[in-house]
């Protein structure tokens, strides 16, 4: 994911944290300072912080739950909303799905369980009398925070774990994508619902209001992705990709990326070193903010997009689609099993080849487009 700095590697899996986070961080000192000094805010701060040690230890949970069935978890990545487990693939096993879904609502059980066991020692639980004071002690707060993260987590929509708890149920007695579209749609009803109580309570919830929004957004972009997911299965990177591109090497310049962009239809160019080997890829969109901020002869070298993900011709059309909207680049390099650029994989390409084959399973009854070999590379 864009933005986001690399703090720490534990247990094989990189730690990442969003430019946003620190955003949040600095609101909440900002928020705490004026109504009770330094004080207040660094104990804001450290709360928020413990609240979101807790979201890690949260999709560690998922990450070692997917781990016993054989998937690897590359990344987690800290966002103010949350965090996000980046499984390397979702199990087709409704029931692997459900125990990956609930381990990590489980690790907030086990926290949450053992603060109660903690303050239950230390007399430091409130009597019912006292329930307003609930909120005084941090480690009270952070068990409060730990209840709100079960219960918010397993709210029966996507993206949250109850949504895909929901999908595995279904998905145990139904196919996969009807059960998505079942559980997604389920998911953007109570999002609906979210929004309009966060809109009609006097005053309104701003929170509650973009919790919906958030909800509704990736409740959709899930039954996207399980809709291609059923129409792609056994289709790899090969049938989708752009075999006939342009590609840019190291020393040309912004001046030539123009050139490029004018006369073909290609919005997205490879960056290729003297021996072939693909080193960034140049984005129309990074072209025009370079050509307004450093001018026409600056090298692409110096605006191209480093350190995106390389797909294998044999990959997974899914998995492939899953990694372009993670890494937030339009457009990915295709190499063959020699190393070699083959093909450019982008979403619009995509689109249009799914559209080839649902017009051709319409037609003919398991009918599917079968790719001539890739011809080279125009460079």
């Amino acid at each position: 994911m864009r933005y986001s700095l690399s703090i720490a590697r534990i247990a094989g899996i990189e730690i990442k944290i969003h430019a946003t986070f620190f955003l949040l961080l600095a609101f909440i000192a900002f928020s705490y300072h004026r109504s009770g000094g330094a004080a207040a805010a660094i104990d804001g701060v450290i709360f928020v912080s413990l609240v979101f040690l807790s979201v890690l230890l949260h999709e560690f949970g998922h990450a070692f739950a997917a781990r016993r069935y054989g998937i690897r978890t590359p990344d987690i990545t800290l966002l103010p909303i949350g965090g996000l487990a980046r499984l390397e693939r979702i199990p087709e096993n409704p029931q692997q799905e459900l125990v990956i879904a609930v381990a990590g609502p489980l690790v907030n059980v086990a926290i949450a369980a053992g603060l109660w066991a903690y303050l239950g020692l230390t007399g430091g639980l409130p009597h019912p009398s006292n329930i307003e004071q609930v909120g005084v002690s941090l480690p009270l707060r952070l068990l409060a925070a730990n209840v709100v993260l079960v219960v918010f987590n397993l709210i029966p929509a996507f993206p949250m774990d109850g949504g895909r708890v929901l999908r595995a149920f279904l998905a145990m007695r139904m196919e996969y994508a009807r059960a998505t579209q079942i559980a997604a749609t389920i998911g953007q009803g109570m999002a609906f619902l979210l929004g309009a109580l966060g809109l009609l309570h006097s005053p309104p919830i701003p929170m509650l209001i973009l919790v919906a929004v958030f909800v509704f957004i990736g409740a959709g972009q899930e039954a996207a992705l399980a809709q291609l997911r059923s129409a792609s299965a056994g289709l790899r990177v090969s049938s989708a990709m752009v075999t006939r591109f342009l590609s840019l090497r190291r020393e040309d310049t912004l001046h030539d990326a123009v050139d490029a962009l004018l006369e073909t239809a290609q919005h997205e160019f490879p960056v290729v070193d003297a021996d072939g080997g693909v080193c960034g890829i140049l984005t129309r969109d990074d072209l025009i903010v370079a050509l307004r901020k450093s001018g026409a002869d600056t090298p692409v070298a110096e605006v191209m997009r480093v350190n995106v993900p390389a797909l294998d011709l044999s990959m997974p059309l899914d998995r492939a689609f899953s990694l372009i909207q993670e890494s937030g680049c339009d457009a990915l390099p295709v190499l063959d099993s020699a190393g070699r650029l083959v093909g450019l994989f982008t979403p619009e390409n995509v689109g249009e080849f799914m559209m080839v084959q649902t017009a051709l399973k319409s037609s003919l009854p398991g009918g599917r487009l079968v790719r001539r070999p890739p011809p080279l590379p125009v460079g």
